[in-house]
């Protein structure tokens, strides 16, 4: 494992564009992610959020720029990407869960087929992460017995499992039901503070305000604005970022 002392960034993205067809989705995109950091990523619909973070783990493939995870650019295939792909948790929308495997199956079925850990050691292991996001009494259910937010913890889990460097949350609790959105928010609050680099694609402003270190606004396939919080949430710069939170916070 390279281990670039904390000053370099885990990810660098230099000039990243994409395309579907003739629509630009990312347009000359630079953005950088400190070890540690949470980066929150906010917008209107059809800004390109889901896509720039699809692109870190290169789920979704760029036309143009670079980018570089912990000190190497990302590879375009084969083992390489494998490679990084386990090394970069994602928490979807839609849980992804495998149905016909326990919770715990679910949870150990990275590590040991991965990772090439003893599957008394992933079970061990995985127990713990279940603890951690609250549901090691599910262990043994299947994912339909339990409630979307029970389901989401346990996609948090498995992505935990593979002991990643980040995770990448693709609007994570936009498909639950209003009142499973704190206990999922909860364990990602509580992995920001344990200091886990997270990049999270969001429509919940209170997280952002709590456990982001740095907001990202994005539109029309552009980055906006970047600043704290505190900052874009009281003092936003641009015209694009004003009138988004004008709709948004007056619900």
């Amino acid at each position: 494992m390279t281990d670039n002392g904390d000053a370099t960034p885990l990810v660098q993205m230099e000039g990243v564009n994409k395309h579907y067809g003739a629509l630009h989705v990312l347009k000359d995109i630079n953005l950088t992610v400190s070890r540690g950091e949470v980066l929150v990523v906010i917008g209107p619909s059809g800004g390109g959020k889901s896509t720039l973070c699809r692109t870190i783990n290169r789920l979704e493939t760029i036309d143009g720029g670079t980018i570089v995870f912990d000190g190497r650019e990302l590879p375009a295939e084969g083992k390489a990407l494998a490679a990084l792909r386990s090394e970069v948790g994602m928490v979807f929308q839609s849980f992804n869960l495998f149905a016909h495997k326990t919770i715990r199956e679910n949870v150990t079925l990275g590590p040991t087929r991965v990772r090439k850990i003893a599957k008394d050691q992933a079970d061990k292991r995985a127990m713990e992460l279940l603890e951690r996001v609250g549901i090691a009494s599910q262990a043994d259910k299947y994912p339909a017995q339990l409630s979307g937010g029970q389901q989401q913890r346990v996609a948090i889990a498995r992505a935990l499992a593979m002991d990643p460097k980040m995770i990448l949350f693709d609007e994570p609790t936009s498909a639950l039901d209003p009142e499973m959105v704190q206990e999922v928010l909860d364990v990602m609050i509580g992995l920001a503070r344990d200091g886990m680099t997270m990049v999270v694609v969001t429509h919940e402003m209170g997280f952002a305000r709590r456990a982001a270190n740095r907001v990202v606004f994005m539109a029309d396939g552009q980055i906006v604005e970047e600043s704290t919080p505190d900052e874009f949430f009281t003092n936003p710069s641009t015209d694009r970022a004003k009138d988004f939170l004008s709709k948004i916070l007056t619900h």
